[in-house]
């Protein structure tokens, strides 16, 4: 078992700090999968990095001193970021080529999964069961670094993860691009092989504190529940997530 020194280790490998190494692997076009940027600074370079933060749609977040300093103890100028361990896709780019292999599409949506290793595990069963790509949200997503790499067992190496601006704007996307899509929750009445998938589909998938936001809620084409023959309320959101997923290859391979 990995000690906490040896996960720091791990971590610090994607560390970036500094203003001008930030705006540097920006211009060399690298992916930051997180940034903290301290409360109440401001220089010349410091709007330079902003104004390259908003251009490359990167998220960011205000701390305090002390969390930077509990980070890392180096001159970080104000900004400790992460480099991203995996390239991030768009799905305006990724969908049309799926339509044009002849493909039908499969995507998955997560809402808030925060859990890495959860996270690891849904783009392992995801790979394995054919999704075209994954949707996630630029900020309230589970950090893509080793952990969630070596849980995934590679896959999200090879399959596109999507890192969406705003959700709402894409599930609106996907359904003007004829997706029907489908929200795993346990409050409905309809169970989720009830559900046609063999259409073009995408399915959303919600924290487990949480479930999925009531905005996505509404979005939804429609709700699907799986039923539960015990007293616990709900599934691990990796396995909800096979379960759903492997209806879809239940039904594509019997059609």
């Amino acid at each position: 078992m990995e000690t906490k020194e040896q996960k720091r280790e791990k971590e610090n490998d994607n560390m970036i700090f500094g203003l001008r190494p930030v705006i540097e692997a920006l211009k060399a076009g690298k992916e930051i999968d997180r940034l903290f940027v301290q409360t109440g600074l401001k220089n010349e370079l410091f709007g330079e990095m902003m104004g390259m933060l908003k251009k490359h749609n990167v998220p960011y977040q205000y701390v305090p001193l002390e969390k930077l300093n509990r980070l890392t103890m180096k001159n970080h100028q104000g900004v400790v970021g992460y480099i991203s361990s995996i390239e991030y896709h768009k799905i305006q780019d990724v969908l049309p080529q799926v339509f044009e292999k002849g493909k039908m599409p499969l995507l998955l949506i997560l809402d808030r999964i925060t859990d890495v290793r959860n996270f690891g595990a849904i783009a392992r069963t995801a790979e394995c069961s054919g999704v075209d790509a994954i949707i996630i949200p630029s900020r309230g997503a589970a950090q893509i670094n080793a952990d969630a790499i070596k849980t995934s067992t590679g896959a999200l190496h090879k399959i596109p993860v999507c890192r969406e601006e705003n959700l709402k704007q894409t599930i609106e996307y996907l359904r003007e691009s004829g997706l029907q899509v489908i929200a795993c929750t346990e409050k409905t009445t309809d169970n989720y092989y009830q559900i046609d998938f063999t259409l073009p589909v995408a399915i959303i998938m919600g924290s487990e504190e949480n479930g999925i936001s009531s905005e996505y809620m509404k979005l939804a084409d429609a709700h699907a529940k799986i039923p539960l023959m015990g007293e616990i309320g709900s599934l691990n959101v990796s396995v909800a997530t096979g379960v759903m997923l492997y209806e879809v290859v239940r039904q594509r391979l019997t059609e």
